[in-house]
């Protein structure tokens, strides 16, 4: 494989928070290979497949779920490393992790823990996904988290660029195992980045048709994507429309793949090495001007359309009120906890709450719902709505 000279290398990581001598124990790999592995053998990771991406609890097999999300950014995050000479397995990583801390429910249940916890340092998906990977989930003897490279911790910590304001849970990483927040993150981060925009721009597009929230009428009103529509019709003119949907949301993904691929060579034509890529002091992966305005457009369609539906906000108002009433409930009774959490329990605040709140983030959707039906006596109703 061609590495460029700006792609992260894992023969040069600045290695683990805890020294490990296991090399070559499980298989020949890299690095940044043995963390893409341990977080796909996660149990968080698996845990992603029942929780919400756009549409809370679906009746449906065919909608989209927080595993099926990551799976697809990370097709589409290997694809623009592999093109750009940067390291696959790395992009690979932090593309699989990078929605690991969503707690049930997607944003909205993200809602309710804020404000639940904010006497207690407040509550951030991403920097419970950090605290997730690095702490919680502690699979080895030797010690806690699964120990994952410097460079991948530093990729899912600011894959969106520089953390101005770490909540309490990335502090506590970044005190441990300093991550150099500041500053931007490696190539193969931002990659990840841009792949979890192209994904759920265009995904939740086709989530949307689906589900009936949308329609090819209302797309049309954006010019560009008129426009791809119009080439699609005249490819195939005699496709059944579900196909031509499909195949719209394909080229739109190409088109946007390949928009980044011309921008980002010209971003680093004059970059040398990982360490001129943190330096830079802008990213360096991304749209060009022109698509970058184009996605902010269909990203205020997608809020106005979907994402801030009417039906939509009255089903994340009910899940806000599930996680609420949880975190309520055991609060004020921790012998309602399973054992294994009740047993580490602290006494102190604030890290009882945050305990609490480890114990909800890591909840699915189904497991929220049947812990509020075994906790107040009857299971919440109207969570779904496709």
């Amino acid at each position: 494989m061609h590495r460029a000279p700006y792609a992260s290398d894992p023969a040069a990581s600045r290695g683990r928070e805890f020294p490990e001598e296991r090399e070559g124990t499980r298989g020949p790999r890299s690095e940044f290979q043995r963390d893409r592995d341990r977080i796909v053998h996660s149990i968080a990771f698996r845990r992603l497949r029942s929780k919400t991406q756009v549409f809370i609890a679906p009746d449906g097999d065919h909608y989209r779920t927080r595993l099926t999300h990551s799976i697809e950014v990370a097709q589409i995050g290997r694809v623009l490393a592999r093109e750009l000479g940067l390291d696959e397995d790395l992009t690979e990583a932090i593309c699989l992790g990078h929605d690991i801390g969503h707690p049930p429910f997607g944003h909205a249940g993200e809602t309710a823990l804020e404000e639940a916890m904010v006497g207690a340092g407040g509550y951030d998906h991403n920097a419970h996904g950090l605290r997730t990977l690095a702490r919680l989930e502690s699979p080895y003897c030797d010690h806690d988290g699964l120990n994952l490279t410097w460079e991948t911790l530093e990729g899912l910590a600011k894959h969106n660029g520089p953390v101005v304001a770490p909540n309490w849970a990335l502090t506590e990483i970044d005190s441990a195992f300093p991550l150099d927040l500041s500053s931007w993150p490696s190539l193969e981060a931002q990659v990840a980045a841009i792949s979890d925009d192209i994904a759920y721009d265009n995904h939740d597009i086709d989530d949307g048709l689906r589900a009936g929230f949308l329609d090819l009428d209302d797309l049309l009103a954006l010019d560009w994507l008129a426009d791809q529509w119009r080439a699609v019709e005249r490819r195939f003119p005699h496709a059944p429309r579900d196909r031509q949907l499909r195949e719209l949301v394909r080229s739109q993904i190409g088109l946007m793949v390949n928009d980044v691929l011309t921008h980002t060579r010209e971003q680093v034509k004059d970059i040398a090495s990982v360490a001129e890529v943190r330096g830079a002091d802008r990213q360096l992966a991304g749209f060009s001007p022109t698509m970058k305005a184009q996605e902010r457009e269909l990203k205020r369609f997608m809020y106005d359309r979907l994402y801030y539906h009417d039906e939509q906000i009255a089903t994340a108002e009910r899940a806000r009120d599930v996680i609420a009433r949880l975190f309520v409930a055991y609060r004020q009774d921790p012998t309602k906890l399973p054992d294994e959490w009740l047993s580490t329990q602290p006494e102190d605040e604030p890290r009882r709450s945050r305990h609490i709140a480890d114990f909800i983030a890591g909840m699915t959707d189904r497991y929220a719902i049947d812990q509020c039906r075994r906790i107040y006596g009857r299971a919440p109703e109207g969570l779904s709505n496709v």
